[in-house]
């Protein structure tokens, strides 16, 4: 019998070994790249808002951010009232959302038909591909004008109320904050329901299954099995729906009322920075295009702030899901 070598096959092993070791450095070194891509057009991104409003931000510094004073004419700048708004509408939006979102993603996970859950779920993933233009342009022509219908009712309930009353006074203009945060919700909620009802569809059907058996009513297998099993990804796609909120331009454009007061009342007009950017910077030059770039640097701000305590909240329950 013939006698085969072995040295042949050793040396087409390690030729293999080391051809699969150079293609992984170049695969981490690509990975590494994209990575650093990334990472580069962050910092650029902060970091040329950050120059474009040099002007402001260090000429007036707290004054800036302190002050509810917009006037171009006397290059007066303040940023409060556009924090103000963004802030505001954005949380309107994700407390009217959230709730939303919870009960469309339990419905279509637990309690509807086989045949209605396939295109209930493919029009709220459809609803998430509509331009917010739309969002803005139906909010004006349709919701703006049902708004000044129901807002006098509001001012007359919930307007006596304690403390609470504050809230619901003012003209029924349809245009304002609450206006807004509704608009805002509507487009934030198939981004939320979604994220909601492909994370509900992760839990393992003999946990739920399990739980059914021992009698639990279908609120407890969500309570004590769903939402513990994907508390993490669900907090995710609540605060990604944040972020959503808080970047959006024409649909609050168009139905905030642009106005640069501070008040009470969420009936009454207001701006965001993303709206007060959108509006004014075409005509805007000098300072006061300086101070529209620093409203960019401050929504990226913002933003960051937002996504790194979603981060860190993440965070906080995988080290107690750990223990």
């Amino acid at each position: 019998m013939p006698v085969i070598s072995a040295e042949p096959i050793a040396r087409d092993n390690e030729q293999r070994s080391r051809a699969d070791a150079r293609h992984d450095r170049i695969f981490r070194r690509v990975l590494k790249f994209c990575a650093l891509l990334v990472l580069a057009a962050l910092l650029g991104a902060a970091l040329s808002t950050l120059w474009g409003g040099r002007k402001v931000l260090f000429g007036d510094g707290l004054h800036f951010l302190l002050s509810d004073s917009w006037n171009p004419v006397d290059d007066h700048y303040g940023a409060l009232a556009p924090i103000f708004g963004t802030l505001v509408t954005s949380l309107i939006a994700l407390v009217l959302a959230v709730p939303v979102s919870f009960g469309i993603a339990l419905f279509l996970t637990e309690i509807a038909p086989a045949w209605m859950r396939g295109p209930v779920g493919a029009a709220i993933e459809l609803l998430a591909g509509i331009p917010s233009i739309i969002y803005g342009m139906w909010g004006l022509f349709v919701f703006v004008p049902f708004m000044s219908g129901i807002e006098p009712a509001l001012s007359n309930t919930l307007g006596n109320i304690p403390l609470l009353g504050k809230l619901f006074q003012g003209p029924p203009l349809g245009l304002g904050l609450l206006t807004a945060g509704i608009v805002l919700a509507v487009m934030i909620l198939p981004f939320i329901s979604s994220v909601m009802r492909e994370v509900f569809q992760t839990v393992p059907t003999r946990l739920k299954e399990s739980s059914y058996a021992l009698g639990s009513t279908t609120w407890e297998v969500l309570w004590d099995i769903v939402l513990p099993y994907t508390r993490s990804a669900v907090i995710g796609g609540i605060f990604l729906g944040l972020g959503r909120a808080l970047g959006e331009t024409m649909a609050v454009t168009f139905v905030l009322g642009n106005s640069y007061n501070i008040t009470s009342s969420l009936l009454m007009p207001g701006t965001t920075i993303s709206s007060s950017i959108a509006n004014e910077f075409n005509e805007a030059v000098g300072m006061h295009r300086s101070a529209l770039i620093a409203l960019g640097f401050l929504l990226f701000v913002v933003t960051f702030v937002v996504l790194l305590i979603a981060r860190l909240m993440l965070r906080q329950l995988a080290k107690r899901e750990g223990k």
